[in-house]
């Protein structure tokens, strides 16, 4: 059973807590006991808790975390419009793939962290915590946020200033924010971008890139170490844009 399933299911062995824990209890209709409680519900003779696995945990870190975020983002200007409320929903039935019950829990949670009184900073800093030492699952947060606030053709300026407290959050510096960014507003070479290089690299350093970037984002990989499955398709989207972008380049250098 996924991670999703059980939660739906009633699940309360975890320890989430926090502001994604509040949205996810008030997305979910139930509430998430800490660790301690846990721990001591499981001490008792007899008691079966089985609760999430520690990867379906983080599973759900992601999926509520994505969806808070981009509420928090599409309300940055004081209020969300419908074109914003289509972009949302394009991403969840485009690059996601979300069946229809899915997209539902993804909306539920959206609508709570729109109402919610944590702040997206708060949201980001707990996702950071619980991945901050797999930077390629954070990366690939950051360009889930990147993604939707540009699939208007536009990020605005307040926007734009709750993106880059996400990427000082997740210890990004601002050229490698930049880079990330590039990749969807400046659309006239986003393949260096994509594999994380300059212009002015040498053939062995795109090389030696590109094969490290592949191995990292393999959509196995990821989702190993956390990743829903509902964002598999996104991963793999990535991943082909890195192999994309590694043999434009090979072929335009002639290597």
């Amino acid at each position: 059973m996924s991670w999703l399933g059980k939660v739906i299911g009633g699940t309360i062995g975890l320890a989430l807590g926090g502001p994604l824990g509040a949205v996810a209890g008030a997305a979910f209709g139930h509430a998430f006991v800490d660790r301690r409680e846990d721990e001591y519900l499981r001490s008792i003779p007899g008691r079966k808790q089985p609760g999430l696995s520690s990867n379906e945990e983080a599973q759900l870190v992601f999926f509520t975390a994505a969806f808070s975020m981009l509420a928090k983002i599409s309300k940055a200007d004081g209020r969300i419009s419908e074109e914003e409320i289509k972009v949302v929903e394009r991403f969840m039935v485009n690059d996601l793939q979300l069946d229809e019950a899915t997209r539902a829990t993804a909306k539920n949670i959206f609508r709570n962290a729109v109402t919610s009184s944590q702040t997206f900073e708060d949201f980001v800093r707990q996702f950071y915590s619980v991945f901050k030492y797999q930077a390629n699952i954070i990366e690939l947060m950051m360009d889930v946020l990147l993604r939707v606030s540009s699939a208007d053709g536009n990020i605005s300026d307040v926007e734009e200033q709750m993106l880059l407290s996400a990427s000082r959050i997740f210890r990004f510096s601002q050229s490698e924010y930049n880079r990330l960014k590039s990749r969807y507003v400046k659309k006239s070479d986003p393949y260096y971008a994509v594999l994380k290089c300059d212009k002015n690299a040498s053939n062995e350093e795109i090389k030696k890139k590109y094969r490290t970037l592949v191995q990292e984002y393999h959509p196995d990989k990821v989702q190993a170490k956390g990743l829903p499955e509902e964002f598999i398709k996104f991963a793999t989207d990535k991943f082909a844009e890195i192999q994309d972008a590694y043999e434009h380049i090979r072929k335009s250098r002639g290597f």
